[in-house]
């Protein structure tokens, strides 16, 4: 059984912070370090150490460049420097730097494209999980990109992101994220500073264009704040897009692991993400995983907190899949079925590219959405489940078998509102009796209700 993640974003996220606090929760250095050499990206190297933030003892993982592949990241001074008085003489400097780097060396700053990126990451040696992670945040950062500058997704080619320390890191994240075999993670708002930086088109607002469409393309909630700087990169927003499986932190939960990643810029705020291992538990206090019967759920709604109990409520869980065959869709339906859901769908959707897929919608209780989410990430390629609670107002009901011409009949007796009784056959009782007498269903069907009706 996978482990439940979540990431407290109030100082903002970025992929160096999330790879940190991924490896201060455990996730095994040796198996990152060897990862990454495999990756067939050259111009780096990789240094985790300790560093303290507010006073706080923080893990940090840094991306080092050589001279040919430096990208002013972590320049303070290059990505905020005073925009008013200053601006022409801090312009005229980094232009200069600009220019001689570029003289001649054109070559030194790759500017990948999607397609390139997903070949470096198909080829390596990292699991075929970590793999769909790591290309499902280049899928959503060339998303927002192909918006911000107005062309096809596989027509973008983007410094920022196609630099070395980006594939890099996001790499890092879903190597970690394997290895700490996270299934769940739940992600807080993403607190933004405001203000300008500096990018390779000049300077731009924050939160950045990008950072603004991921949190619009993938419902990411943000926070802005009265920092003046960057809290939430890119990298950051798209890894914390293509991860989370919810926003709403169980009502009762332990924590397992704390792990504190740090941030290289100097903000006002101390610039680290905090990440939890947790697991949920039930009012009574058992673990979910613990194996005993959970009579209380984690998740209730505001009637049922307050003791009211006239309202009743459900879990609706959705997923979009555009690769898997419909007969393995069909099994995962059964399963479903048979594993206690209340009902399961598939709805034809059209996702990004105009890729033909469907939307798995699961109605369950909240007792059983671990033993859904299970069966569904072990038996679809879905890497993200959306979760939803949805109150629902539900008829007095019961069933009952009925004497019938036709012979004995399975039926549901429902209670309306105003206390009169109406009453629903069962299908499969109704198809016997039918197929038992050669008459059609809609008959049969009558004949039963028929007969309810006269021995009420």
């Amino acid at each position: 059984m996978g482990k439940t993640l979540y990431l407290e974003c109030y100082s903002g996220i970025s992929g160096d912070m999330t790879v940190a606090a991924l490896l201060d929760l455990g996730a095994d250095r040796g198996v990152l370090e060897n990862t990454l050499a495999g990756l067939g990206v050259g111009g780096f190297c990789t240094e985790v150490s300790r560093v303290k933030k507010a006073g706080l003892d923080a893990c940090d993982f840094a991306v080092i460049l050589d001279e040919a592949h430096e990208n002013h990241d972590h320049d303070m001074e290059y990505l905020h420097g005073n925009f008013h008085e200053k601006h022409s003489e801090h312009s005229h400097h980094h232009g200069e730097h600009h220019k001689h780097e570029h003289s001649g060396n054109e070559h030194r700053h790759e500017h990948r494209g999607l397609k390139e990126i997903q070949e470096i990451i198909c080829s390596s040696s990292m699991t075929e999980r970590a793999k769909k992670t790591a290309l499902s945040v280049f899928d959503i950062l060339a998303q927002a990109e192909a918006k911000a500058h107005g062309v096809p997704a596989d027509q973008v080619h983007f410094h920022e992101v196609g630099a070395v320390d980006s594939i890099v890191d996001i790499a890092a994240a879903a190597i970690c994220l394997d290895n700490l075999d996270i299934t769940d993670v739940i992600v807080s708002k993403l607190w933004e500073g405001t203000g300008c930086i500096r990018c390779q088109h000049g300077v731009i607002p924050v939160p950045v264009p990008a950072v603004v469409n991921i949190a619009e393309q993938n419902h990411l909630k943000l926070k802005i704040t009265e920092v003046e700087g960057e809290l939430v990169t890119p990298t950051g927003a798209a890894i914390a897009a293509a991860i989370r499986t919810s926003d709403c932190l169980p009502e009762a939960f332990t924590i397992e692991k704390i792990g504190l990643g740090a941030g290289k810029r100097q903000y006002a705020c101390p610039g680290f993400l905090r990440a939890m291992l947790i697991r949920p538990e039930t009012a009574r206090g058992t673990s979910e995983e613990s194996g005993k019967t959970e009579e209380e759920p984690v998740f209730r709604t505001e009637e049922e907190k307050e003791g009211r109990t006239d309202k009743d409520a459900v879990f609706r869980l959705e997923t979009d899949i555009d690769d898997c065959t419909g007969e393995a869709l069909g099994l995962v339906m059964d399963k479903l079925f048979q594993a206690g859901a209340r009902e399961v769908h598939y709805t034809p959707v059209y996702m990004k590219k105009n890729r033909p897929a469907y939307e798995l919608t699961v109605i369950c209780t909240a007792e059983d959405i671990r033993r859904m989410e299970e069966i569904i990430f072990k038996e679809t390629t879905t890497i993200g489940i959306r979760r939803t609670v949805m109150e629902r107002t539900v008829l007095e009901r019961k069933t009952a078998e009925i004497s019938t011409p036709l012979g004995s009949a399975a039926v549901k007796i429902c209670t309306l509102p105003d206390g009169c009784q109406v009453c629903y056959p069962e299908y499969e009782s109704t198809a016997a009796l039918a197929a038992d007498h050669g008459i059609s269903f809609r008959e049969a069907y009558r004949q039963v209700q028929n007969s309810w009706n006269i021995g009420r």
